[in-house]
């Protein structure tokens, strides 16, 4: 009898009724008893099926913040993991309108990476192929001579570049005291050329910092690679904590701070939001963040890895706009897999660099032609150095588009 009696009253008022809460099936049967029939379409009081949650609110919030001007450095990871998992057109909508509030979106960094010193280095990292624990094709040489330097800058220079960094195979630069004064001459001379330059040396001691602080470095590159957790899979012979150390020297020698990681090593997408979520919540966001894809090098034991997809790419970039919004977002390594549709989206994301030239230290990277080509069909140009603004006429140049984005 119960059974024929619920299923008249499904005729009667809808299936719809039976989804609200208890209470009102209650009082529908009641009705029904009485003789008192309802229409499905003028039971208005039925309460409609909760909604769902918007997987893409936590971007359109932070977004929003952002355009506005907020600059945070107390992210939750929970709150970076919402961000990131939002649906990748959301993520891409989101990462773009923060890139056009806080800078000129046509803008792109052009910087030119030259290595001064190659393999032959003790660390272990299971991805580089200087690493002389590795058979590679890469060989031990002596460091560059300063005239074969600043030839290099000059030709950088030349073909656009405004930011010249340079990259040293060593854990550290203890016990190279000779080798030391020679990369403060070679920072002397290229500043003097007006172009902005960033040093790679592994780890630094403060006192190093602030050396090459007052030989005119605009920048150190100390990256994180990945994540704290997964970190210990990929390197051994340093600490995440030196690493830290190492942008807390250069961070308090009042250089700018060039920090980002690798993605392709292995690790989930959990890791890819950890070293996000750290790099955002540093004393103050790096000034530029390298997002790199890995190339995988024979002989290493990274080298049977598969190359990331431009979505991987394209959902750190855009993570990493908005919630490190002032900062420079490169697209580094690995660039020369994506074609110029695919790095058009990340520029559409909030990427604002790039590496030029045909090497990045010993990997390939695109052509100068292939680049001069692709900025000239996305109308891309190229941003001017920066070395020569305080942090308050930058914050002052970001608060002027604000204004006209309002």
């Amino acid at each position: 009898k119960t059974t024929a009696t619920m299923n008249a009253m499904r005729r009667i008022v809808g299936a719809s009724a039976f989804r609200a809460p208890l209470q009102h099936n209650v009082a529908a049967l009641s009705l029904w008893r009485r003789g008192v029939h309802m229409e499905a379409t003028n039971a208005a009081d039925v309460s409609p099926p909760p909604a769902a949650a918007d997987p893409g609110a936590a971007a359109e919030a932070a977004a929003s913040a952002s355009v506005a001007g907020v600059t945070r450095n107390n992210w939750a990871r929970g709150e970076v993991q919402a961000i990131y998992d939002a649906p990748i057109m959301d993520l891409l909508y989101h990462g773009a309108r923060t890139h056009r509030a806080r800078h000129n979106a046509r803008e792109v960094q052009q910087c030119t990476l030259l290595s001064i010193k190659t393999g032959g280095c003790t660390e272990d990292c299971k991805y580089c192929a200087q690493s002389s624990r590795y058979q590679t094709a890469v060989k031990a040489e002596r460091m560059m001579g300063v005239d074969d330097v600043l030839e290099a800058a000059r030709a950088a220079k030349a073909a656009g570049s405004t930011r010249f960094c340079m990259g040293a195979a060593w854990r550290d630069v203890l016990g190279r005291k000779s080798n030391f004064r020679r990369v403060t001459e070679m920072v002397k001379e290229i500043r003097g050329m007006e172009m902005e330059v960033c040093c790679t040396l592994g780890m630094l001691s403060n006192e190093q910092a602030k050396q090459l602080k007052e030989a005119g470095l605009t920048a150190y590159n100390h990256n994180l690679d990945t994540s704290r957790e997964f970190y210990p899979k990929v390197i051994s012979t340093r600490s995440y904590d030196e690493r830290l150390d190492t942008l807390a020297n250069v961070r308090d020698a009042g250089l700018s701070v060039c920090s980002g990681g690798i993605i392709g090593l292995g690790e989930a997408a959990e890791d890819r939001v950890g070293l996000l979520h750290i790099l955002a919540t540093l004393p103050e966001h790096p000034e530029s963040v390298p997002v790199n894809a890995l190339v995988p090098v024979e002989g290493t034991p990274l080298g049977d890895n598969a190359t990331v997809s431009i979505w991987e790419m394209v959902r750190m970039v855009a993570t990493a706009r908005i919630i490190m919004p002032g900062s420079i977002v490169r697209l580094s390594a690995g660039r020369i897999k994506f074609s110029a549709a695919e790095q058009a989206l990340c520029f559409h994301a909030g990427a604002n660099s790039i590496f030029t030239g045909d090497r990045l230290l010993t990997t390939p990277n695109n052509e100068k032609s292939e680049d001069s080509k692709m900025f000239e069909t996305l109308g891309l140009v190229g941003k001017p150095p920066r070395f020569a603004q305080s942090k308050v006429q930058i914050k002052e140049a970001e608060d002027a588009l604000l204004e006209a984005s309002a």
